[in-house]
This record gives structure tokens, C-alpha cells and sequence, in this order.
């Protein structure tokens, strides 16, 4: 084999009370791709970031191409062809798709912007990407996330990129997205680039990874120069250091009355009246491909936007939410997809994330707020929880997406909620913390509460839901019992006809 083209060398990045990373070392060859796997927290992104050149390394050196490199901002890592995907998106979303895939390399002719040239480069390049029905002209946010990411992945793409990391390119894809990228990772490949893949979607490692390199707590465990001989038993237990026999451990309950009703409702993203109800006790899912309108029907659920018709009962009762706050204060919380913009508040910190809705019990006098009370509360959570932070105060946006997740959770445990609506709960979220959330969902089914899962994951639904409603082309198509959910039946309503 020849010599590597990438090489870490005793990596280690200190940050206060932390040691995110300790002298890990492995190395990764042109026209391989190589993926890194381990729990959130167990340092891959931070590699990511001192590849990138935005983190900073306290020992160690990367060596490219046989040159030693110590990168001091993300610029010098950009010159030395180093393109990152991060799954937490970095696109402007009040610039157009073409500006956002040309920034920092926007052609220009006799000193003005060419913005023929710049629609040109952006065709070509959306077609590549499969994407030819986005208009270069399109306002990043008026786009799906999936396609955003798509649009993260085309900037790479014309940076002309030697190195090119995805972090979790698929948790927001849909299957012909999937399927496209596949494809341009192939190419990648054969184009004799170095390809690092981030993912916790253990068929996608066997199906199109060369190499294999396991972290855990900061530290490298072991790299597997081929996946010839290596079992997906095997890798989560270097991954999570013990057993794993089943990630979802589903436990049966008995369901209850309906408690939540939703009949004929209608609004945006949706093409037909919704019906459907939800026991107490029961964990409820949501199947269908990206688009299918399974997150716009929960906006108008939860008070984010008005229906157009129809109603929804809670206990019976016939309530019509104007905002969010009036949903939360009846007893229906959703924690989003996109946790990022749409869930915390990245700069504050764990403790004001999670008590800035509950914030209104702990208040005296109605006027000041409670510091003991929430400090008090934050700790309790973060005990039973096992949230992994360094303490309460610490910024939220430096967690890793797991323990962003159960933060939010946390929020509307300490609320008088009735009904959970989970929209993708586990997106970008390891195989550990994966269990955590899905023993915290049955807790809450088992005391009584509702639990609405939305997910894409085809595995997900199956194993962990008692009855899934599928979606199509905003329409639910049917709901089926979790003993007749064969991927067959589910995929084959969910697909167009």
C-alpha cells in the first residue's frame, strides 16, 4: 500500500477542564474512504475542526502529503484543500444558492461580479448533485434541509477539495439524495481523493467504506485497515466499550384512552385533511420520505402555524393554538429536527436552555428570577439524564448533539407535558446515546404521556413504535399496526406510486 496522504500524529486539544482529544494517531490513503465512528463526545468532530484548521491543537501535527502542518485558521486549512461538511449547517440563508456554492471564489469580470458565469458554474454543479430542480436563484432558506446539505456538499465540491470530511451527510437526505451521494463519494474515490465519513448509520460504513477508525472518550481505540473481517457487533462494542444487544429495547405497555385527536386538519404542506389519534401510553410514529409533510402537519399541531380547517382534542376538549407558548402551556412540547436554529440557544447555557420555559414557576415575587431553583433543577437533570457537560453553566453549543438533544428534553420535563412530538430524535446521534433517548421515551410512555416520534429511519419506527401513520406527498396513507410493519408495507407507502 503506498503512503498515506493524510496522517495524524498524537493529536491532542485541550480546552478548559476538558481534553477533547488525547494523542490520537492513525492515518488515511488517497481514493479510500475512511470512516470514523464512536459515541457523541468521543472527540470525531473535534478531529474534524483541527483538520479544518478551526480548532487548534495543543500537541501533534497533521501531515499532508508528506508536509507536516499546523493550521492556525480555517483559511490555511482551505488552501491546503481541506473541505469540511459539517452536519450542523454553515450556508447564509439570506443568500441565493449560487452565491452561497461560489462564496469566497464569486468570478468577476473587469472588476464587477459575472453573474452570468456565476449561474453557469452553479447549473453545473446542482446537476451533478442530481439537484437540477433547484434554481440558482433560490433563496438558501426557502430550500428543505436536505437540500441545503446537498448545497454544502456542491461547495466542496468546487473548492476542488483533496480532503473532503462528511459529518452525518445522510441524516437529513432523502432516498434519491442518498442515493446521488453515493455516487459522488464513489467518484471521489476513484478520483484518488481522501474521503473521512462521520456516521452513526452502521449500513452505510459496511456498504461504502474502505477503512474504519473507532474513537472513544477523546482517544483512538483502533483503526481497521479493511472491513473484510470486521462484524457490526464488534464495532459498537469498541465503540461504546461493553455490549449492545439491542439498541432499541422495546418494552410493551398497556395504551389507554385516545388523549390526543386530530381530525381533518388541513395547512400548509399539507394536500389532504389528516385524522388520527394518539393513546395515552403509546409511542406513535411518523414514516415517510423527506417532504413528505410529516414535520408541517406537527407545526400546525403545535401552534408554529394556523390550520386552514379541521380541529384538534386534548382530553377531549377542542383546543386551537395560536403560538407555541399556548401549546406548551396545554401540555404538547416538540422538540425539532434541526436543533441548531430551531431548539437551543447555542451561545447560552445549559442551565438557561433548559429552564428558559419553566422559568415562569420559579420566578418570585412573578417579576425575578429563582437562580437556586433553576440551579437546582439543571443539576437534577443532568444526573438523571447522564447528560455529558462539564457543568451547568457551560455553553450549550459546544455539547455534543445527544446531550443537546436530552437538554431539550429536560426543558419540557420540567413541564406539565402531556403530549412529546420527537421530530427526528436521533438524527446524527450515536448508538449509546441512542439507547438513552429511546429508554427515556418508553419512561414517558409508561407514565401515561403520548409520544409522537417523527423519523426517517426505516429501522427506527419499527423497533421502537407501537403503531406507525405513514406519508406520502402530504397525505397520510395509512396507519399500521407495529406487528404489521414489514419494511415492505411501510417503504411501499411510502414511495410514489
Amino acid at each position: 500500500m503506498s503512503d498515506p496522504y493524510l496522517r495524524f500524529d498524537g493529536i491532542t486539544v485541550e480546552f478548559p477542564g476538558v481534553r477533547a482529544l488525547d494523542d490520537v494517531s492513525f492515518a488515511a490513503h488517497a481514493g479510500e474512504v475512511h470512516a470514523l465512528m464512536g459515541e457523541n463526545g468521543a472527540g470525531k468532530s473535534t478531529l474534524l475542526k483541527v483538520l479544518s484548521g478551526v480548532n487548534r491543537v495543543t500537541e501533534g501535527a497533521l501531515w499532508i502529503g508528506g508536509e507536516r502542518h499546523v493550521f492556525a485558521n480555517a483559511r490555511e486549512g482551505l488552501k491546503q484543500g481541506i473541505a469540511i461538511i459539517y452536519q450542523e449547517l454553515t450556508l447564509s440563508p439570506n443568500m441565493t444558492v449560487a452565491e452561497n456554492l461560489l462564496l469566497g471564489q464569486l468570478p468577476a469580470h473587469r472588476g464587477f461580479l459575472d453573474k452570468r458565469r456565476m449561474q453557469a458554474e452553479a447549473r453545473r454543479i446542482l446537476r451533478e448533485l442530481g439537484e437540477d430542480n433547484i434554481h440558482p436563484a433560490t433563496k438558501v432558506r426557502d430550500l428543505s434541509i436536505g437540500q441545503q446539505q446537498m448545497i454544502e456538499i456542491g461547495r466542496a465540491l468546487l473548492r476542488d477539495a483533496k480532503v473532503i470530511a462528511f459529518d452525518e451527510p445522510t441524516s437529513s437526505l432523502s432516498v434519491h439524495e442518498i442515493r446521488q451521494l453515493k455516487r459522488i463519494i464513489k467518484r471521489l474515490r476513484d478520483e484518488g481523493r481522501v474521503v473521512l465519513y462521520v456516521t452513526h448509520r452502521m449500513e452505510e460504513v459496511f456498504e461504502i467504506c474502505d477503512a474504519v477508525t473507532v474513537f472513544r472518550d477523546g482517544r483512538h481505540i483502533r483503526t481497521h485497515d479493511s472491513l473484510e473481517t470486521l462484524d457490526q457487533d464488534t464495532l459498537v462494542s469498541e465503540m461504546v466499550g461493553r455490549d449492545i444487544e439491542d439498541v432499541y429495547g422495546f418494552r410493551s405497555r398497556p395504551l389507554g384512552e385516545a388523549m390526543i385527536e386530530v381530525d381533518a386538519i388541513e395547512g400548509h404542506g399539507l394536500h389532504a385533511p389528516v385524522s388520527f389519534d394518539v393513546r395515552r401510553g403509546e409511542v406513535f410514529g411518523f414514516f415517510g420520505l423527506v417532504g413528505a409533510g410529516r414535520s408541517e402537519l406537527m407545526r400546525l399541531i403545535c401552534g408554529v402555524e394556523p390550520p386552514s380547517s379541521g380541529e384538534v382534542r386534548l382530553n377531549g376538549k377542542v383546543r386551537a393554538f395560536r403560538t407555541p407558548g399556548e401549546a406548551i402551556r396545554a401540555g404538547i412540547a416538540m422538540c425539532p429536527e434541526d436543533r441548531k436554529s430551531q431548539g437551543i440557544f447555542p451561545v447560552a447555557s445549559v442551565s438557561d436552555n433548559l429552564n428558559i420555559s419553566c422559568r415562569r414557576f420559579f420566578k418570585r415575587l412573578g417579576l425575578f428570577r429563582h437562580p437556586r431553583r433553576e440551579r437546582d433543577n439543571t443539576e437534577h437533570y443532568i444526573r438523571q439524564l447522564s447528560i455529558k457537560t462539564p457543568g451547568p453553566q457551560t455553553r450549550i453549543g459546544t455539547l455534543s448533539g445527544g446531550n443537546q438533544q436530552k437538554v431539550i428534553l429536560a426543558r419540557w420535563l420540567s413541564e406539565e407535558i402531556e403530549v412529546f412530538v420527537m421530530d427526528e430524535p436521533t438524527r446524527g446521534i450515536d448508538v449509546g446515546a441512542r439507547r438513552d433517548i429511546y429508554n427515556l421515551l418508553y419512561d414517558l410512555a409508561e407514565q401515561g404521556k403520548c409520544v409522537v416520534v417523527i423519523s426517517s429511519d426505516l429501522a427506527e419506527v419499527r423497533s421502537i413504535c407501537d403503531r406507525i401513520a405513514v406519508m406520502r406527498d402530504g397525505e397520510l396513507v395509512d396507519i399500521v399496526p407495529r406487528e404489521a410493519a414489514t419494511p415492505e408495507r411501510l417503504l411501499g407507502l411510502a414511495l410514489p406510486a
